[in-house]
């Protein structure tokens, strides 16, 4: 498929990445989204929380991933589960290991590769009975999302509706690099302390494995990948992490509908976040560049009724 130029236009006065970042995190609330939690119990001994939103007599689901550090309280994941039930669709959305509220079990934790737990979710969500099941993901559940199209390739199961990640940092390496710039410092700080309370939680189980002395030394994804997210998931070192779990490496084997929905403008994506190459005569993968939006953003009148223009797009592209 042709990259597609996005109709998306931001408001006059958002049309400033780092503003409309900022506003659409603080400012945004979403109503009308009531949720009843199930616990999945995984065959390795851990669990994972999902947050359902059914409409009752759904042929159709959604599951709905996360942003790092965030939850499926997270109003940007409120929005569209509530995009999807006013067209008809149940919603689940999952918080991956540890962001539910409560540590998960194992030493292993969340990351950007973690396609096998969004796996075992759709596929749990598939065997009670809906006839297709979409994905949606938000940044890096983003990138979890379209890894885990790229990896089923042509073998996706035929439930499989589509997957849509939105504001993905497809290139983990570059956007690492774009997040340890002066201009994205507050960014990184809040990330990095939201980290360091995740890890405090679990240090009473793993003393030794999640030690934090130092850590205020930590200032980038590359410091922090390389002395935990790499050891831990086995890995050899950040690099090698961000190599292996970037979507932007299994892109041109996803074999069901899939869109990328990424902001020209968004300080968090570097330009191999925009894969053009993979996308120009793509059967299946659409690459739709806006030119503002923020991150995690696309605030405006763009979207229906209060929606955003990334909810109101996701739903149209997997009804389609």
């Amino acid at each position: 498929m042709p990259v597609i130029e996005s109709s998306y236009s931001a408001p006059w006065w958002l049309r400033n990445g780092h503003a409309h970042t900022v506003y659409a995190a603080l400012r945004r609330r979403v109503a009308g989204v009531r949720y009843e939690r199930e616990r999945l119990e995984l065959e390795d001994g851990d669990f994972l929380d999902l947050d359902w939103s059914r409409i009752g007599k759904a042929r159709q689901a959604v599951v709905v991933s996360h942003g790092l550090e965030g939850s499926s309280d997270a109003t940007y994941v409120r929005g569209m589960v509530r995009a999807f039930n006013r067209r008809g669709w149940d919603a689940v959305a999952w918080n991956q290991r540890g962001c539910s509220g409560e540590p998960n079990r194992l030493l292993r934790l969340y990351h950007s590769g973690v396609s096998d737990d969004l796996l075992r979710v759709a596929g749990h969500v598939a065997g009670l009975g809906y006839e297709r099941v979409g994905l949606v993901g938000f940044s890096l559940g983003g990138n979890v999302t379209l890894k885990l199209a790229g990896e089923m390739g042509s073998e996706a199961p035929k439930w499989m509706a589509g997957a849509v990640g939105i504001s993905v940092p497809v290139d983990l390496a570059g956007s690492a690099a774009t997040m340890a710039r002066r201009v994205n410092r507050i960014y990184m700080g809040r990330f990095l302390a939201c980290l360091r309370a995740k890890l405090r939680a679990k240090q009473g189980s793993f003393p030794n494995e999640l030690n934090d002395d130092g850590y205020a030394r930590i200032r980038s994804f590359r410091e922090f990948d390389g002395r935990y997210t790499a050891p831990i998931h086995g890995f050899a070192s950040a690099e090698d992490y961000w190599e292996k779990c970037g979507a932007v490496a299994v892109l041109q084997h996803v074999g069901v509908p899939a869109l990328l929905l990424n902001s020209r403008d968004d300080p968090f994506l570097s330009p191999g976040s925009f894969p053009d190459g993979a996308a120009r005569g793509h059967r299946f993968l659409h690459l739709e560049v806006a030119e503002t939006g923020g991150h995690v953003g696309f605030l405006g009148a763009n979207g229906t009724d209060g929606e955003t223009f990334a909810e109101t797009r996701s739903v149209e592209f997997l009804g389609a």
